[in-house]
C-alpha cells in the first residue's frame, strides 16, 4: 500500500504520545531504548527486574503490573516470544487499554492471530497494527530496522512517529495480518537461502574443491546472497528455534501453495543441520 520514509509525515508531539513497552530482550529492549532517547515518556514492565535496570536508569517508568501499563499508555508496543505469550499478556492488557489508544504487536506471531487481536481490540475502540522488525540487535539500537505494518490507515499514520524511532523504513503492506505474513516470507526465505548455502558448499566437498576458495569465489560472482554472508558463522545450532518457528508459521499460512512449499523444503535442508549441529 503505502512506503513511508523518516522524515516525510507530520508528527505527532511526542510529549503527547505516552509510550509502554513489553518484551525487552535483546531486539526489545534496544527497540524501547530508542523509543525513549526520541523523546516519547516509556513506561515498561517486565517479569525479570533484570531487563527493565538500563531502561530504567536511563528515565523509563516501572508500571506495577501490565493493566497498569496498558491503562497509562497511548500506544503499547509487545515483543515477546511467539503465539503463546502474546496471547498470555493480551489477555491482561486489552482489557485494560483505553478507547483511542493502539496496540502494535512487533512479535512475528501467526497473522490470523493478529487479525483475532484486531478484533478484541476493536470491541474496546482500540487500534490495532501488526508491526514485525527485521534487523539485528544492533540494528534495533542504530534505528535500523525494517518495519512491516499490517493495519487500517489510522492505525498506521498514528503508530508511524513512534515505529521511525527504531525503523528506517517502515512499510504498510496492507490490513491487520499483511506485516506478518511479510516477516515469515522473509525469515523463511533466509533460512532457504542458508539452505542453499549448505548445498552448494557440501557439493563442492563433493566435487573435491577447496571450500574456503569455493565460497570466496561464490560470494563475489554471481551467486552471492545473504545466505552465503552468513553460512560460515551460522553452522551450528544457534539460529534454528526461531527460524524453525517462522519458517512453521509460513508454511501453515501458505496451506499447500507450491510457493511456500518451495521455501519451506529449502529452508528445512538448513534447519535441520543447524538443530543437528552438522
Amino acid at each position: 500500500m503505502h512506503q513511508y520514509r523518516c522524515g516525510d509525515h507530520r508528527r505527532v508531539s511526542k510529549k503527547d504520545m505516552r509510550v509502554g513497552f513489553i518484551g525487552l530482550g535483546q531486539m526489545g529492549g534496544a527497540m524501547a531504548g530508542r523509543i525513549m532517547a526520541s523523546g516519547y515518556p516509556l513506561k515498561v514492565w517486565a517479569r525479570r527486574a533484570g531487563s527493565m535496570a538500563q531502561l530504567l536508569s536511563g528515565g523509563a517508568a516501572k508500571a506495577a503490573n501490565i493493566a497498569e501499563l496498558g491503562a497509562t499508555c497511548d500506544y503499547v508496543g509487545l515483543c515477546v516470544l511467539d503465539d503463546a505469550a502474546v496471547a498470555e499478556v493480551c489477555d491482561a492488557l486489552i482489557p485494560a487499554m483505553r478507547a483511542g489508544s493502539l496496540l502494535a504487536i512487533h512479535s512475528t506471531i501467526a497473522p490470523e492471530s493478529c487479525e483475532m487481536l484486531e478484533a478484541r481490540c476493536g470491541e474496546r475502540g482500540i487500534l490495532f497494527v501488526d508491526a514485525p522488525v527485521d534487523g539485528s540487535g544492533p540494528q534495533a539500537l542504530a534505528g535500523e530496522l525494517v518495519v512491516m505494518c499490517g493495519g487500517t490507515e489510522e492505525a498506521v499514520a498514528m503508530a508511524r512517529p513512534v515505529l521511525e524511532s527504531f525503523g528506517r523504513l517502515v512499510v504498510h503492506l496492507g490490513p491487520v495480518g499483511a506485516g506478518q505474513r511479510a516477516k515469515i516470507i522473509c525469515n523463511a526465505m533466509l533460512a532457504a537461502d542458508l539452505g542453499l548455502a549448505r548445498a552448494a558448499m557440501n557439493l563442492g566437498d563433493r566435487f573435491g574443491l577447496d571450500r574456503a576458495q569455493l565460497h570466496e569465489v561464490l560470494i563475489n560472482g554471481a551467486a552471492q546472497s545473504n545466505g552465503l554472508s552468513l553460512f560460515p558463522s551460522l553452522t551450528g545450532p544457534r539460529p534454528a528455534p526461531l527460524h524453525h518457528k517462522d519458517t512453521a508459521l509460513m508454511r501453515e499460512a501458505g496451506n499447500g501453495n507450491p510457493h511456500s512449499e518451495l521455501i519451506a523444503q529449502t529452508a528445512q535442508h538448513w534447519l535441520d543441520a543447524a538443530k543437528a549441529r552438522v
